[in-house]
């Protein structure tokens, strides 16, 4: 026997083995479509009887296999159903004739066979026959289930017979000796007269009689059968029938201790009824050791009825741990055999399963790396691959999960061996899958998103690069690249320099032809593979969310009537939002952005590769409103610093917008970053809300720019100066312009003037214009220019001013500004004055809190009736510096408009 079965486990011992196999050209899916119903009948009651007949199919068994039915009768083909197709009666005899010709090649074994015949119709088809089955078609056969359970019904009958035959004790009759296929040359010129000889026949049928007991469903009389065979082998040395003996003892413990099954069939099975009552578990003492029965106990039924209830139950059960001590002690007597290789596999396989299920997962280890050992013949490349794939099973039922991945790991690689000439690339791919959970690997990026790694870099970066050279070999390149990005993504922390420019190459070569995706994969058997985005590519240390520039800031309005509106809500304490406070006002931004105007977002960035990161198409991802993210490209040095980086786009809409992510292009891969997925991101928030847009004015005169700012800007606020030198009772035009640059019109004006003198007494009147011709191009539409013309005349009075020229210093004409900014934002108050207004001779230089100011872009969320939009109001405020030159008097004037 050379092909072992991997698949063995105790309760095999008490099955019939019939083997379903096609006749002539018989279409695959509908053969395995007749297997698949005749199958199902694996288990049946015999008739009379309280006992239970298990069947073990297989649809292709090894002849020389049958060869041990002797040996071990679960080995033994007792019954063939052979299934053809015959559409014809010219056709009938051909087909019978095959049927016969497959039933020589087990007929030394076979009890009964069956032949199912599908197509033929008519005469031949209308015979009763008890051996051949006619049906219509595949799909006309409802009585194929019945049909078999006659037919095993049939093979108890042949089965039963000849367990009586065999178990009755016929005095003076010569026992033949039973023996495996190698043995037979062995016994050529023995002396069969001699106590030696006869203890083996004797011994050797008295196991072979146990398993025809133990396939009929009788227990008890196997288990004592087993005794008797275990005892007299033992006295002659006969090792290997020994060993067959003893497994056959555990196989009757194992089904007695655990009637569920130790294969994995769990359902598949039931509970011996009458085998073994239920309380013989409870009266069994742990380690009991077999006990000799005087064969005079037997009768032509088994076991006489006064010894059997105390025998067969109390001592004859191996306890589980006398088990695996009955398998270590058989196994060890195979191993003196080399032609037993077979046979001694799958004993191993059968105690690792029987260790499986009672947790002995070290004793379990030690049978599996026997078996690693064993030496077979030459195996094919396909055998070697089952091979290993029932070890890493095995490993896996014990909880040996790595040792499980490194043998279907074997078997993976063994798929594209060198000496296949079509090597099964698909085939291994699906293997390395399967190992992925024995290394602690997901291919899901979250699972590496909490910090902590799992298992072993090294291994695990060597089977990703398996994964996309063997995705690539599938002539999947978008696989292949998929598990380059997360071998770069996940790994990145235990490459060196090289590898990741190794890495990083190959990346760029895989994506020339297919570029990397955000897009779910799904493979042909259901797995999923998750988008990989780099995060790590760069690395986002902070997001920032930018307030627009001081001339375009949006700012609350001033109530009309001069009333301070609080804004503030009232506050209502709820302990159930209590603990989410600290977050909210964390992520709470106190500034606006406007609809159609350019925002910034500014990102601190890391590079960690050592060489320059190019960073294509990175943008904003964003919700809430619509929004335009403008791309950028990024050159980041190697291994550089934290790098600040601005990302820009422009809402189109009003509303909260939130700030989800970014999304880059690396390497050819494109990848959508979210901010919640960057482990240690700080931020100062992502949400700010969005107004709607506002108009932008541009202003310009006529006057030079100062070069000194007449008084420091608010921070909140637009400045510019202009200076003009005049004599007393000079006249000067200044002629402003305002073109409307913005989308929005421009509704009103409104002008207002204050003047600030260096001097408390010394003060006048210097400033007039009318708007009757500006107001009359108002509203102000996109794209048009208004102007307005402000006189400047002076008029000094120096009466009563003796001491004038002694208190003032000669500050020259020095007076500057900020330089014009434009554009800003012109939506004011809707109050016009014309008029000019002085303060009081009391004022002091600084003090503005009578002025009216204009204040830029002050349109926000105000909804109440004392706010109006799209207005503009510019506030003069002017300061006069006294020039002395000799008898006459200068004035130097500087305006400033807010």
């Amino acid at each position: 026997m050379s092909v072992p079965d991997y698949m063995q486990c105790a309760e095999d011992h008490q099955t019939l083995l019939v083997v379903v196999q096609p006749v002539g050209i018989v279409p695959e899916e509908s053969f395995f479509k007749v297997y698949k119903r005749i199958s199902t009948v694996n288990q049946i009651s015999v008739r009379d009887s309280q006992r239970l007949l298990y069947i073990r199919y297989r649809h292709h068994y090894p002849p020389e296999n049958n060869e041990w039915g002797d040996f071990q009768t679960h080995r033994k083909v007792v019954g063939l159903i052979t299934i053809t197709d015959c559409s014809s009666a010219k056709d009938w005899p051909q087909t019978f004739e095959k049927f016969h010709l497959q039933k020589e090649i087990y007929g030394s074994t076979l009890y009964d066979s069956r032949l199912f015949v599908f197509g033929l119709q008519g005469e031949i088809a209308e015979q009763p026959r008890t051996d051949v089955a006619f049906y219509p078609s595949y799909d006309e056969c409802e009585n194929v289930e019945k049909r078999i359970e006659d037919f095993i019904e049939s093979l108890f009958i042949v089965l039963e017979s000849k367990r009586l035959d065999r178990a009755t004790d016929k005095s003076g009759d010569k026992i033949p000796l039973l023996c495996v296929p190698f043995e037979k040359k062995d016994f050529v010129g023995l002396d069969t007269d001699s106590r030696h000889y006869k203890k083996s026949c004797q011994g050797r049928m008295r196991k072979h009689v146990g398993d025809l007991c133990l396939q009929a469903g009788m227990l008890q009389d196997s288990l004592v059968h087993y005794h008797m065979a275990v005892e007299l082998l033992r006295s002659v040395n006969d090792f290997l029938w020994l060993g067959a003996a003893l497994e056959g003892l555990c196989s009757a413990s194992v089904i007695y201790h655990y009637p569920g099954g130790t294969g994995g069939k769990t359902g598949g099975r039931r509970a011996q009824g009458s085998s073994l009552p239920a309380e013989a578990g409870n009266r069994h003492r742990p380690g009991a050791q077999e006990v000799l029965i005087d064969p005079g106990a037997l009768t032509s039924n088994g076991i006489n009825a006064d010894t059997s209830a105390e025998i067969g139950r109390a001592k004859n059960c191996l306890s589980p741990e006398d088990i695996i001590d009955k398998y270590k002690e058989a196994i060890s007597y195979y191993t003196k055999y080399k032609n037993a290789g077979v046979i001694e596999l799958e004993a191993c396989v059968k105690a690792v399963r029987v260790l499986a299920i009672q947790k002995r997962s070290m004793e379990a280890s030690e049978f599996l790396q026997n078996a690693v050992y064993i030496n077979l013949r030459q195996l094919s490349e396909e055998e070697k691959i089952q091979r290993y794939s029932i070890l890493s099973e095995l490993y896996e039922c014990i909880g040996f999960h790595r040792k499980s991945a490194f043998f279907k790991r074997v078997a993976a690689m063994q798929c594209v061996a060198p000496s296949i000439s079509e090597p099964g690339w698909r085939a291994c791919y699906k293997l390395l899958l399967e190992t992925l959970p024995g290394y602690s690997l997901s291919l899901d990026p979250k699972d590496f998103s909490k910090g902590t790694h799992r298992g072993w870099a090294a291994v695990q970066m060597r089977l990703l690069h398996e994964l996309v050279y063997a995705s690539r070999r599938m002539g999947n390149p978008a696989l292949s690249v998929r598990h380059l990005s997360f071998l770069l993504q996940t790994m990145l922390d235990f490459l060196s320099d090289q590898e990741k420019k190794d890495v990083t190459q190959s990346l760029e070569n895989y994506t020339s032809k297919c570029p990397g995706t955000m897009e779910l994969i799904t493979l042909p058997d259901g797995l999923k593979l998750p988008p990989v985005p780099f995060t790590k590519l760069p690395i986002v240390r902070s997001v920032k969310l930018l307030n627009l520039p001081v001339s375009l800031r949006p700012q609350k309005m001033k109530s009309l009537l001069g009333q301070n509106m609080s804004t503030k809500s009232p506050f209502i304490y709820s302990p159930i939002i209590a603990h989410n406070r600290g977050e909210e006002r964390s992520k709470k931004i106190d500034f606006q952005w406007v609809q159609g105007d350019v925002c910034e977002v500014q990102l601190m960035v890391y590079n960690p590769m050592p060489f320059e990161l190019r960073v294509e198409n990175m943008g904003l991802m964003t919700s809430g409103v619509e929004f335009e993210s403008l791309p950028a490209a990024l050159s980041l040095p190697a291994e550089s610093g934290l790098y600040p980086v601005t990302l820009v786009g422009v809402p189109q809409t009003t509303g909260q917008i939130t700030i989800n992510g970014y999304h880059t292009s690396v390497f050819g891969v494109f990848s959508d970053c979210l901010l919640d997925n960057l482990p240690g991101l700080k931020t100062n928030g992502c949400s700010v809300e969005v107004i709607p847009a506002l108009p932008r004015l541009q202003i310009s005169t006529s006057l030079p720019r100062s070069a000194h700012t007449l008084q420091p800007s608010s921070g909140d606020e637009i400045s510019t100066n202009v200076s003009v030198q005049l004599y007393n009772g000079e006249t000067q035009q200044l002629i402003i312009k305002l073109e409307n640059i913005g989308t929005e019109p421009l509704e009103k004006l409104e002008v207002t003037a204050k003047t600030v003198n260096t001097k408390e007494k010394l003060y006048g009147e210097f400033l007039s214009w009318k708007l009757e011709d500006t107001l009359s191009q108002f509203p102000l539409k996109p794209g048009k220019i208004a102007t307005f013309t402000v006189s400047i005349k002076v008029k000094l009075d120096f009466s009563c001013q003796e001491n004038l020229l002694q208190d003032l210093n000669d500050d020259g004409i020095s007076v500057s500004g900020l330089p014009l900014s434009s554009p800003f934002r012109q939506v004011v108050k809707s109050r016009v004055e014309n008029k000019p207004i002085n303060p009081p001779e009391s004022s002091k230089v600084g003090d503005f809190s009578h002025v009216k100011r204009w204040e830029p872009d002050r349109r926000t969320n105000c909804h109440s009736s004392n706010c109006t939009n799209r207005q503009l109001k510019i506030s003069f405020v002017q300061q006069s510096y006294l020039q002395t030159c000799g008898v006459l008097s200068a004035l130097t004037v500087m305006l400033s408009w807010q």
